[in-house]
């Protein structure tokens, strides 16, 4: 049952009612501790255990512009969620609720049915590329839907996009995520980490899609402030997306390098024993796998990075050119990247911005320049090579 705690100041100004499930967890709490000083913005912090929600606020900075989040007891998988949110009325939802592998769009459909703009942090391939189904029933309500709104695909489309211009035609696309080890994971980020590891993949490579299996396909690469780690494959909507957001493309790509390679090679043995069928899905034992993982997480360094690589002909189609956009994360703050598009979206329906009407992934929804300005604040840095 919805349980909510009403906010003791009294405000007469239109602020945008904002409900983040998943509130005070791994990202939904970074998104909260950025939204709940934005005067525009009135917070809900939603989850399923109400004090937890109200120790996550009493640590929340609120300046004196704006409104103290209220703490909001509510489960987005019970049959009484629509209930619920009819009821609270938010004028936008940000879904934080992952492993979102497996999930349906039964939040997404609420939020229509109710009149609520929707926002996630899915990365799950089938979720984000399939996610359009809704376009319809979301622009017959004027409603904006965007998922993906995280790193993938929010942010790399806009560094692709950034590159676009400079070339003619593009060729290639390849992309990494390489986290420290350090840094704090959910346990939601290891389940999506390991349901696909051993499933086949399947990508575009040299113009034929193929085969090949995650966290296997192992290369090396060497990044410019990281040093040489190891690749393996993963399952992501990039995959798919940048294939039809660039129709000349022939290669699209994505690794995923860990910082240790008792990490990188342990996940490409796992693959192999879930390719033989000893173990189906190695997601369902994600609970052990981030107690060891935490055990071990003194181990490497805080710094993470991503790469962005694409290739094709230059502006004058007279030459091969290829451009990589190398981002470096210091300090631990590589997590802060998977919540950003999410932040500026909201920001942007606080300040009154409009959205694209309808139900779609998060395709050059942000830009470049605007991920900047949120995260002048961290130790973020990228250059391009």
């Amino acid at each position: 049952m919805l349980v909510k705690i009403n906010s003791p100041q009294q405000d007469s100004e239109k602020r945008l009612d904002v409900l983040v499930l998943g509130g005070y967890g791994h990202f939904g709490g970074r998104i909260c501790r950025r939204l709940a000083s934005n005067p525009h913005i009135s917070l809900g912090v939603g989850g399923r255990n109400l004090a937890k929600a109200k120790q996550f606020i009493a640590t929340l900075d609120v300046n004196e512009q704006a409104l103290v989040p209220r703490p909001i007891a509510i489960d987005h998988s019970s049959n009484s969620f629509l209930e619920d949110v009819q009821l609270l009325n938010p004028d936008l939802v940000i879904h934080t609720c992952g492993p979102f592998q497996g999930q349906d769009y039964h939040v997404a459909e609420c939020c229509i049915e109710s009149g609520a703009h929707y926002i996630d942090l899915a990365d799950a391939r089938k979720f984000v590329c399939e996610f359009s189904c809704l376009d319809e029933p979301a622009r017959k309500k004027r409603l904006s839907l965007v998922t993906g709104a995280s790193t993938l695909p929010g942010l790399s489309s806009a560094v692709v996009s950034s590159l676009a211009n400079r070339f003619g035609s593009i060729d290639s696309i390849r992309i990494c995520i390489a986290p420290g080890n350090t840094t704090p994971r959910g346990l939601a980020t290891i389940k999506s980490v390991l349901d696909y590891c051993g499933r086949p993949i399947n990508w575009l490579e040299n113009g034929s899609w193929i085969t090949t299996y995650g966290w296997q396909n192992l290369k090396r690469h060497r990044f410019p402030s990281l040093g040489h780690r190891w690749l393996g494959a993963c399952d992501v909507p990039d995959l798919e997306l940048f294939t039809t957001e660039y129709p000349g493309v022939r290669t699209v790509t994505f690794h995923a390098a860990l910082e240790l390679e008792i990490w990188q090679f342990g996940l490409w043995l796992l693959a192999w024993l879930s390719r033989a069928g000893i173990v189906a899905n190695w997601s369902r034992a994600a609970r052990p796998f981030k107690i060891f993982s935490d055990r071990l997480s003194f181990l490497g360094t805080s710094s993470g990075g991503m790469f962005v690589e694409v290739s094709g002909q230059d502006a004058a189609k007279d030459a091969v050119l290829t451009l990589t956009w190398y981002l470096t994360a210091r300090n631990g703050h590589g997590p802060e990247i998977p919540v950003i598009p999410a932040v500026i979206l909201a920001e942007k329906l606080a300040r009154g911005e409009r959205l694209r009407i309808g139900a779609f992934p998060c395709m050059d929804e942000i830009t470049l320049d605007e991920f900047a300005g949120v995260v002048s604040d961290l130790d973020i840095s990228w250059d391009i090579q």
